[in-house]
């Protein structure tokens, strides 16, 4: 096979990777398959002048500036194609600077061979060889600098990148020195006999490299995002499956909540405690009438809590404690020095949270278990504490178990609805004198 034969061989291997790196560029549009097309571009034009139906149409002139030029301008676009696939500028910010003093040189070199070519009234024959060696030289040199740089890096990328380089540059150093010592077989014609053979053999390997690597960094990043894809399903699933749950959960305390608006309810609607009440009323109307006015307004306060407490999965400590000042208004008129509720809140825990009716559960209980009289007077305090706590405690002194029967279910609905909002479990103790609720306010 002839050097032409092959040259023609060459360009067309070249042209096939070429037109299948613009349909690739079509497709995903991206800077890297540019600076590659352009690359090969040039490289086509260099050689494509060495074909003889196409440098017959060439002046001599034309021909010794792209024989120069062009090889320089693949080069130029090589230095931005490796930044672009390695980001040398963040990877190797040494290099990097080397090849933009690089790519500044390449344009002063254009810009004096085509002074030579073009513009000067005589050709420079000596000035010409002499710029194009010590070029291409410098350009040895540093292509070996970057390959090794490149080499150190981990990666598939950085070493597909290293290998095709030094591919490219095995063969421009084989076809600089057959060159310079007049290398030549017996057949002239013969391929292998043209030092370009060599160089062109390096070009083409490097090319099939940065091919492959193109479609393995392809192949990477339809795999990465297909992963991307499936992992933003699952955390898609799993936020729906989240807000479910977190639906259930809020139904749950909403019938909680019913529940617990109903117990209290019917604590204060059932026969005994209405009559009580009225008693207490009717007493008062004759003998004290403020009392008695005072009396219905707060019995009117603790109702009208109890009817719109539903709307509401949490309430204020202070509007809890205002409720609770009602409702103990009709205990304390009820049983007079029986019963003394004991404040101690530090005003900086008045806007946290808890849920409503808890307070009035816990009174409620203690009223409802415990001895309540003059003589052995029941307490109830009502505590901060530094932590973010609210402490329930009353004197304990209970009633006879056969008087009244204790189920709970008060302090299981604090304890659900607690555990319904996330939040710490309430902690119940009991002592030799005092049955204590520590309850956790929600900031």
């Amino acid at each position: 096979m002839t050097f032409a034969t092959w040259n023609l061989l060459f360009t067309g291997m070249v042209s096939a990777i070429l037109l299948l790196n613009i349909v690739q560029w079509s497709i995903y549009r991206e800077r890297l398959y540019g600076l590659y097309t352009l690359y090969m571009l040039s490289w086509l034009v260099y050689f494509g002048l060495r074909v003889d139906e196409i440098n017959q149409y060439v002046s001599n002139n034309t021909w010794y500036f792209v024989r120069v030029a062009a090889p320089m301008l693949a080069y130029f676009i090589y230095f931005d194609f490796a930044d672009a696939l390695i980001q040398l500028r963040t990877r190797l910010p040494g290099l990097f600077r080397l090849f933009r003093i690089t790519k500044g040189v390449i344009l002063a070199y254009i810009v004096l061979m085509w002074a030579l070519c073009f513009a000067a009234d005589k050709w420079y024959g000596s000035v010409y060889d002499t710029a194009h060696t010590s070029m291409r030289l410098l350009m040895v040199g540093i292509a070996g600098y970057g390959v090794w740089q490149i080499g150190q890096l981990r990666g598939v990328v950085p070493r597909y990148v290293a290998i095709g380089s030094a591919f490219i540059l095995a063969g421009g150093i084989v076809s600089m020195v057959l060159t310079r010592l007049g290398f030549a077989l017996d057949n002239s014609d013969f391929f292998l006999s043209a030092p370009l053979t060599f160089f062109e053999l390096g070009i083409l390997a490097e090319l099939i490299c940065f091919t492959l690597l193109l479609g393995y960094r392809q192949r990477r990043s339809a795999i990465r995002s297909a992963t991307m894809e499936q992992r933003l399903a699952r955390e898609r699933e799993q936020h729906q499956r989240q807000h479910l749950e977190s639906e259930l959960v809020t139904e749950k305390l909403q019938q909680q909540m019913s529940a617990v608006q109903m117990m209290a309810l019917q604590a204060q609607l059932n026969p005994h405690f209405l009559f009580n009440s009225l008693n207490t009323l009717s007493s008062l109307i004759a003998s004290e009438p403020a009392k008695a006015e005072r009396f219905v307004d707060e019995m009117s306060s603790v109702y009208r809590y109890l009817l719109r407490t539903n709307d509401h999965e949490l309430t204020t400590l202070q509007t809890e404690l205002a409720f609770i000042d009602s409702y103990y208004h009709l205990l304390k008129t009820r049983y007079g020095a029986g019963i003394d509720l004991i404040k101690n809140i530090d005003d900086p825990f008045l806007q946290y949270k808890l849920p409503p009716l808890t307070l009035q559960l816990l009174v409620e209980n203690a009223v409802k278990h415990n001895i309540v009289s003059a003589e052995q007077p029941l307490r109830i305090r009502l505590t901060t504490t530094e932590d973010g706590c609210l402490i329930v405690s009353n004197t304990l002194q209970r009633k006879a178990t056969n008087r009244v029967n204790s189920t709970q279910k008060g302090l299981l609905n604090i304890l659900s609805k607690y555990q319904l909002l996330g939040q710490q479990t309430p902690k119940v103790e009991e002592t030799a004198n005092d049955f204590i609720v520590t309850l956790p306010l929600i900031k």
